[in-house]
């Protein structure tokens, strides 16, 4: 099994691109709605700035847990961030 994106089938990676996307789309107006910023969503949820910032551009993916900790910060479950997400 590859371990690196670059070896991995580029429609499996661009799909997962796409998924990274929607999600921190996701994120980001959750965020914006509730009148956060990314440090006010980064104490409530204890994930980084810096973190929550790549993840709203899909720069990067994030652990489960991590989602679980940013969804109750932003008072949804972690099903509403991923739902939808194809």
């Amino acid at each position: 099994m590859p371990t690196r994106p670059s070896q991995n089938d580029p429609r499996r990676v661009a799909a997962w691109e796409r998924r990274r996307r929607q999600v921190g789309l996701k994120i980001h107006k959750l965020r914006l709605d509730r009148g956060f910023t990314l440090e006010q969503l980064a104490m409530l949820s204890g994930v980084s700035r810096n973190v929550l910032m790549d993840l709203e551009h899909g720069r990067r993916g994030i652990l489960h847990e991590r989602l679980f900790d940013i969804a109750k910060a932003l008072g949804v479950t972690a099903v509403e961030l991923i739902d939808g997400i194809r």
